[in-house]
C-alpha cells in the first residue's frame, strides 16, 4: 500500500496564507465599532478576526449567517476565502 503524506511546503504555504488573511482582517477591522458591541458580539467578532471561522463565530454571536455577515460589514472586517 502506498504511503500518503502532505508535502511540508504545502503546509507552510497554508499557514502563511492563514496568517496573511488574519493580518488583513486585523488591519481592516474597525476596532472602535467592535469594542462598542455587547460582549457576546464583540467576542464573536474577535474570534472571527483571529480564526476566519465564520460558522463558529455565528454560533458564538447567536446569529444566523446572513445577519453575522451584515455585522462583519459594519465592522469593516473582510471575508477572505
Amino acid at each position: 500500500m502506498k504511503k500518503r503524506y502532505v508535502d511540508e511546503r504545502i503546509i507552510k504555504k497554508w499557514l502563511e496564507e492563514a496568517e496573511n488573511a488574519r493580518r488583513i482582517r486585523r488591519e481592516m477591522a474597525d476596532w472602535n465599532f467592535i469594542n462598542s458591541q455587547p460582549p457576546r458580539l464583540r467576542e464573536a467578532l474577535k474570534y472571527y478576526v483571529e480564526t476566519g471561522d465564520i460558522r463558529r463565530a455565528c454560533i458564538f454571536a447567536g446569529m444566523d449567517l446572513e445577519d453575522f455577515r451584515d455585522l462583519l460589514r459594519k465592522a469593516k472586517i473582510p471575508v477572505i476565502v
